[in-house]
């Protein structure tokens, strides 16, 4: 399973990149908005230092607006991935944006139909929003598996993006479901690596070796 970082944010960035936990970024205007610098700027930065994919998203409504948009998106960067929303004049961009060879990321999936709509229109990946389904009490991981099994029933090349995780729990059943990745908020992610017992165990470790003769 690859791990997303979704944030804009480029110390959370640079120091998660150490560990070699980051295979790419997932960005959407909320999270820009939280850095207050220009949105190519902050792009552009990621990119510098994510060899992986790098979602930017449009903000424009219309078919047109979209595609204008992706296409001026796409320069930015060899790795950039033109995000676009779940809406019929989405859908239109992103058929159009994949014929031209540029990646796109289908956001706002909350059906299994309309994950099979973005993939069938080109998307290189759908983003399934797991957290925001459990918000009102509809199983986002079954979206997951059920968007999982369409692919492979119909060998779609479209990657699935598990988003709007939450918690540990997201993530772990995330990747039981067989979502290619995880976009996952850089102030989650340290929950992942963390566990009160491994703390304990160090300690105790430490603790004990204090009691060792040392070489003099």
């Amino acid at each position: 399973m690859k791990f997303f970082l979704d944030t804009g944010n480029m110390e959370e960035i640079t120091r998660i990149s150490r560990l070699g936990l980051v295979d790419g970024v997932t960005t959407n205007p909320s999270i820009i908005a939280k850095e207050q610098r220009p949105f190519k700027d902050i792009i552009q930065d990621i990119t510098r230092l994510v060899p992986g994919p790098v979602s930017a998203e449009v903000i424009g409504t219309t078919t047109e607006e979209m595609i204008k948009e992706g296409r001026e998106i796409a320069t930015w960067a060899p790795n950039i991935v033109v995000k676009l929303p779940l809406t019929e004049s989405g859908l239109e961009a992103t058929y159009q944006l994949s014929q031209e060879g540029i990646k796109t990321n289908v956001t706002l999936v909350f059906s299994a139909a309309q994950g099979l709509m973005a993939a069938k229109a080109g998307a290189t990946y759908i983003s399934p929003f797991v957290g925001r389904l459990d918000d009102i009490g509809v199983d986002g991981m079954k979206l997951v598996r059920d968007l999982k099994a369409i692919l492979n029933e119909y060998n779609f090349s479209t990657e699935i993006i598990a988003a709007s995780i939450r918690n540990i729990e997201h993530v772990e059943q995330a990747a039981l479901a067989g979502a290619h990745i995880a976009t996952i908020p850089g102030s989650l992610l340290p929950s992942l690596w963390k566990h009160p017992l491994t703390d304990i165990g160090l300690e105790r470790f430490l603790k004990d070796w204090a009691s060792v003769p040392q070489t003099k």
